[in-house]
C-alpha cells in the first residue's frame, strides 16, 4: 500500500519581534491582561519592502528541502494554505512556485480554510500521494495578518493575538506507514463569529469600487471570542478522539500532540482532559502568536529540531477556526 510520510521541515518568521510591552504604548493594554488570556508574550510582524507571504514560504520551504536533503526540482506539487495572500488574485501557491524558480513546470492548489488549512492541506497532499498521482508534494501554511491588524484599543480583541510567518513539510510516497489518517469537518452556520467581511464579491458595485470605499471597517478581523473559545474546546477533543479511535489507538498513545496555536488556554484545556503531560504536547505561541495557517507546520518544524519528535513517535495534530473548521491528523513517524 502507498503512504504519504514528511520527509522535510521548515519554517521562517519576520524579523520584526513585538512584544506585549510595546502594544501597551500604543493600546490600552498591558503584558499581565494579554498573557492570562492567551499565553502570548511576543509576536513576530512582517517588514514592509522585505517580507511577502510567497518569500516567506519560500525561505520555509528551502529549509525543508535542506532538512529532507532534496531540491527544488524534486517537488512535484505545491498546496498552499493560507488565507492572507500577497494578491487578492492569483493565489500564493503560483507565486511561490516562481519563487523556487519551478515557472510552468509543476501545478499549484490553494486552500482557504484559516486556522485548519494546514491539516486540510496535508490531507489534500496525502490524497494526491496515495493515487499516485505525485511523489513529493510541497506543503505550506503561511500568513501575514499584522498589515490588516486594527492596532488600536478599539481593535485590541485581535490585534494582541495575531503574528506573521510560514511553515512547510515535505510529504513523500514511502511504503511505511506515515500520515495515518485525516480528519476534516465544517459548520458553517458560525462563519461570522470569525470572519474578514471584504473585500467580498457579494457588494453592489458601487461599494466595491475604491473611490467608494470610506468606511474600511468591514475589512478588519470580526471575531466572537467567548463562541469561538466554547466551540473550539468542544471540536479539537472531538476530532482528536475521532482520529484515535479511527486507528484502534488511544490518547496515551500520543507521543506529541501539536494543536493550532490559537490561545494557549485552549491548549492547556485539551492537555488536561487528554491527561497528557507538558512534554507530549508542544506550544510555541508564547513567542510567535496566532500564526493561524502557519501556526502547525512552525511548531512541528520548531519541535522537530529540539529532538521532540523521535522515529516512530505518534503524532496528532488538531486545529480550530474560521467557518467554523476543524481537523485533526495521526501521523507515525
Amino acid at each position: 500500500m502507498r503512504y504519504s510520510r514528511i520527509i522535510g521541515l521548515g519554517h521562517h518568521v519576520p524579523d520584526r519581534v513585538i512584544t506585549n510591552d510595546y502594544l501597551s504604548t500604543v493600546m490600552d493594554t498591558n503584558d499581565a491582561w494579554i498573557v492570562e488570556r492567551t499565553g502570548i508574550r511576543e509576536r513576530r510582524w512582517m517588514d514592509p519592502g522585505q517580507d511577502t507571504v510567497a518569500n516567506m514560504a519560500a525561505k520555509a520551504t528551502r529549509m525543508a528541502l535542506e532538512r529532507a536533503k532534496l531540491k527544488e526540482t524534486d517537488i512535484d506539487f505545491i498546496v498552499f494554505a493560507t488565507i492572507t495572500p500577497d494578491y487578492f488574485f492569483p493565489g500564493s501557491g503560483v507565486l511561490l512556485q516562481r519563487e523556487l524558480g519551478l515557472d510552468g513546470s509543476i501545478a499549484a492548489l490553494d486552500i482557504r480554510n484559516a486556522c485548519s488549512g494546514f491539516i486540510y492541506a496535508v490531507s489534500v497532499a496525502d490524497q494526491f500521494i496515495k493515487t499516485g498521482m505525485y511523489k513529493n508534494v510541497l506543503v505550506v501554511g503561511a500568513e501575514i495578518q499584522s498589515t490588516a491588524l486594527d492596532i488600536s484599543t478599539r481593535g485590541r480583541n485581535t490585534a494582541v493575538i495575531f503574528g506573521d510567518g510560514a511553515g512547510a513539510v515535505i510529504l513523500q510516497a514511502s511504503d511505511k506507514p506515515g500520515v495515518l489518517s485525516t480528519h476534516l469537518h465544517s459548520d458553517g452556520r458560525f462563519a461570522e463569529e470569525l470572519y474578514v467581511k471584504d473585500p467580498g464579491s457579494s457588494r453592489p458595485h458601487a461599494e466595491r469600487q475604491p473611490e467608494q470605499i470610506t468606511d474600511t471597517s468591514t475589512f478588519k478581523v470580526v471575531m466572537n471570542g467567548n463562541q469561538v473559545f466554547k466551540h473550539a474546546v468542544v471540536r479539537f477533543m472531538e476530532v482528536i478522539q475521532e482520529a484515535l479511535e479511527a486507528n484502534k489507538l488511544r490518547k496515551e498513545d500520543i507521543n506529541l500532540l501539536v494543536p493550532h496555536q490559537a490561545n494557549l488556554r485552549i491548549s492547556q484545556y485539551i492537555q488536561e482532559k487528554l491527561e497528557l503531560n507538558d512534554a507530549q504536547v508542544y506550544n510555541n505561541i508564547m513567542r510567535y502568536g496566532n500564526t493561524t495557517a502557519a501556526s502547525i507546520p512552525i511548531a512541528l518544524s520548531e519541535a522537530w529540531a529540539e529532538g521532540k519528535i523521535k522515529e516512530n513517535d505518534l503524532i496528532c495534530l488538531a486545529a480550530f477556526g474560521s467557518g467554523f473548521t476543524w481537523a485533526s491528523a495521526l501521523i507515525r513517524w
